[in-house]
């Protein structure tokens, strides 16, 4: 007799249910992006130090990185349907009010308050969003490719607001948050309340919290490439090719792009060879190719830029189910901590990296970012593909490759 997930009326439900937290995803995601997108215009009209304008990345993300997981472990314990659209606002509300404050103190305590906006949307979002995929890698994939999307638009978005309205016409930059709040609320009616899209997917086995630090390491190492990059590939492609703003705006957005095919891929491939397979050889990629954007002159760069963009992006949805299933009892706890905790630690690093140009060059600074995906793939050694919910735990010696049962 064939279960809920079987009928089509339920399947249909649920489907549309990702969609709208896919399409919620990119508008909120929207925001993350524009606040890298911003800083050359911050250097440029304000006359911002490559420190100052890390500052205004770390301001987006040193907050984010405490209260994500805050607000993961809330979404343990109380069903928050009601925080999507609230945080998709005010995520929004701050990125908008960035241009218009008359100092850099006020600029940055706005873009903190658009961090905390995002941090409060993504825990409950993927928790939501697992379950509703019942433990499909591509489902999930799915999810976060509108993450990447809105990351993705981010530079075009500000460059067509900013580049011809100047910092002044920063407010206008408020109506992604806007459409997003709506597509949230429609994903909560569309699933009928918080009940038929979370809560079901839990699992029943022991933490395993050892890998989840070792995992969490290897996202942090990640991440610090990837905020570097998105706070000064644009400058720095300037600087290597001589295209002017032009050269620096499609860099960013080949960097943010990719992640839109990546991220689909990653979870297509997790399917067919098991996650970690995947990600592993994800960060091998990323080390190569951000070895060539460092050290590979020219317009060629792009290329390595794209290269970059897909180690990044591959892993990215991986990274969130694999930490989900080594706290089965504490999804909403391993979601803060991979979407916001480890994503957000890179922002710490963007002032240290903004320092070091100033003081030599930018691309000197960048040097470092070659060795991180190479930790992070030594910390993935020896971790075992965890068991996905309604699974037992994996057996005993199983390695990291293909999982022992496709997810459907």
């Amino acid at each position: 007799m064939p279960g809920p997930r079987d009928d089509p009326r339920v399947s249909t439900k649920r489907n549309r249910a990702i969609t709208l937290m896919s399409l919620g995803h990119a508008c909120v995601d929207v925001y993350q992006g524009a606040v890298a997108a911003l800083v050359p215009y911050f250097v440029a009209e304000r006359a911002y130090s490559h420190a100052a304008a890390s500052g205004v990345v770390l301001a987006a993300s040193l907050l984010s990185s405490v209260v994500q997981p805050l607000f993961g472990a809330l979404s343990d314990r109380w069903a928050m349907p009601w925080l999507l659209p609230l945080s998709a606002l005010t995520g929004g509300a701050g990125v908008a009010l960035s241009g218009v404050m008359d100092s850099y103190a006020l600029t940055l305590a706005v873009v903190a308050v658009s961090g905390i906006g995002v941090a409060a949307y993504h825990p409950e979002a993927a928790r939501a969003a697992r379950d509703a995929a019942h433990g499909s890698h591509t489902a999930m994939g799915w999810f976060s490719l509108g993450g990447n999307v809105g990351f993705a638009l981010a530079p075009l978005l500000v460059a067509a607001v900013v580049a011809t309205g100047g910092l002044g016409a920063s407010p206008l930059l408020v109506v992604p948050a806007v459409v997003g709040a709506a597509l949230c609320a429609a994903a909560v009616r569309s699933a009928g309340g918080r009940g038929a899209v979370a809560g079901q997917g839990a699992g029943t086995g022991p933490d395993d919290w050892a890998s989840f630090l070792r995992l969490s390491g290897a996202i942090v190492c990640r991440s610090v490439v990837f905020v570097v990059l998105s706070a000064f590939v644009s400058l720095y492609v300037r600087e290597r090719t001589g295209g002017g703003d032009v050269a620096g705006t499609v860099a960013l957005c080949v960097l943010y792009a990719g992640g839109a095919v990546g991220t689909v891929a990653g979870g297509r491939l997790a399917d067919r060879y098991g996650r970690l397979t995947v990600v592993r050889h994800a960060y091998v990629l990323t080390v190569l190719a951000v070895a060539g954007v460092v050290l590979v002159p020219g317009p060629a760069v792009h290329l390595f830029v794209a290269l970059t963009s897909a180690g990044l992006y591959v892993p990215f949805s991986l990274h969130i189910t694999l930490g989900q299933d080594y706290l089965p009892r504490r999804t909403g706890t391993a979601s803060g901590v991979t979407l916001g905790l480890t994503v957000s630690v890179g922002g710490l690093a963007a002032p240290l990296i903004g320092a070091l140009a100033d003081a030599t060059s930018l691309r000197t600074a960048l040097v470092p970012l070659v060795v991180l995906p190479a930790l992070g793939r030594l910390l993935l050694c020896g971790l075992r593909e965890p068991a996905p919910p309604g699974q037992g735990a994996p057996t005993p010696g199983s390695s990291g490759g293909r999982p022992r049962a496709k997810s459907v």
